[in-house]
């Protein structure tokens, strides 16, 4: 889920919750929400998502991808494991940006390559 589409407390009280509450009756394991973009919630979905996640810990797990970790709240923050992930070399963008090129049929000049590395 985009958290910077649906960024306020209506999205954490509704699709969130109603997902996080249900139990899996067939499969054991966890599920899985990834919020993308988390940073972009507001403070009052950010505190609900708080609750959310204290509340269903035992059969769901939850992602959260930020670009400001200072947008994130301490409480929030505290109930999460930090990953950091460094830029991506040239040598290892550029052949999946070839495969995302080619299957997108999208005409991009050798320029135009080179711009799009520099820039990500």
């Amino acid at each position: 889920m985009n958290a910077s589409d649906d960024r306020g407390i209506d999205i954490v009280r509704g699709p969130i919750l109603s997902f996080a509450s249900t139990r899996t009756i067939f499969k054991k394991g966890f599920k899985l929400v990834i919020l993308d973009e988390a940073d972009a919630m507001t403070q009052d979905a950010q505190n609900a998502l708080r609750r959310v996640i204290e509340k269903f810990t035992e059969n769901t797990r939850f992602c959260l991808i930020c670009n400001y970790l200072s947008k994130i709240i301490p409480a929030l923050q505290s109930r999460c494991t930090r990953f950091r992930f460094g830029p991506l070399t040239p040598e290892l963008m550029v052949p999946r940006l070839e495969h995302v090129i080619e299957e997108e049929k999208v005409d991009l000049s050798e320029d135009g390559m080179k711009a799009l590395v520099t820039l990500s």
